[in-house]
């Protein structure tokens, strides 16, 4: 079930590429080769298919970060943070248009590129993907993020089969019978869910719809577990799914 976080790096300093890649390493995070340009900064997310993406703002080439940067906004659905040995005026106004989740000047420490990975990821969790403001087609996110230990992992919507609330706590309850728990509300995680797949049947239940097996008047059968149904969501869940009581 749990899948390690893969980061792509594009820098066009040698050294400085392979001294980010071993930092990222040492921290526990799955790294592409990294790479130098426009070009190939495309192709490698198009096949190493990145979670996360740490951008260089200045590459030797014509188009550089901020030109990768608005092309990830407009065809793909990652975070991405800026690496620049740059502070000006200018080249954080550049920046700010396409929205990075983090503006990290060189040198930097691990700590603070650890710090700034967090954040970001965190960030890119809190909000439903859009599109981007130009209107171009976003491939639309079919996994999210959640915090094992000292690292995110990534959790496919598809390898949910439900979740359940324990206080200040969540289980999700995955198709392989594993159970992760992660600390949060069960509206707020609800709500981190595409809600055509995920239907509210109980103050503590939440489960994929298209993976229902049977349906009662206060129960629901689903991945093989009986999960309770009350009466404030029965009539919603039999309308969602066309039945005539």
């Amino acid at each position: 079930m749990k899948q390690e976080i893969k980061i792509g790096i594009v820098e066009d300093e040698l050294l400085i590429a392979e001294k980010i890649k071993m930092i990222l390493t040492e921290i526990g995070y799955l790294v592409c080769e990294p790479v130098s340009t426009y070009e190939t900064a495309l192709d490698m997310i198009r096949t190493e298919k990145p979670d996360f993406l740490l951008l260089d703002v200045n590459l030797r080439k014509e188009k550089d970060g901020i030109d990768i940067a608005q092309m990830v906004n407009e065809q793909f659905s990652l975070p991405f943070i800026f690496l620049t040995a740059n502070s000006d005026m200018a080249t954080i106004e550049r920046a700010k248009a396409v929205k990075p989740y983090a503006y990290l000047v060189k040198p930097f420490t691990k700590e603070e590129l650890f710090a700034s990975i967090e954040i970001a990821f965190t960030n890119f969790n809190s909000a439903r993907p859009t599109p981007y403001e130009n209107g171009s087609a976003v491939s639309e996110r079919n996994y999210l993020f959640v915090r094992d230990n000292h690292r995110f992992i990534k959790v496919p919507f598809n390898q949910i089969t439900y979740i359940e609330s324990r206080e200040n706590y969540v289980d999700i309850h995955t198709t392989e019978k594993k159970t992760i728990t992660i600390r949060s509300t069960f509206s707020d995680f609800l709500s981190k869910l595409p809600a055509e797949n995920f239907f509210r049947v109980h103050r503590s239940y939440a489960i994929r719809t298209d993976l229902i097996e049977n349906v009662g008047n206060t129960e629901v059968t689903i991945g093989g577990f009986t999960i309770p149904l009350s009466n404030n969501y029965r009539d919603d869940l039999y309308n969602s799914l066309g039945i005539q009581q």
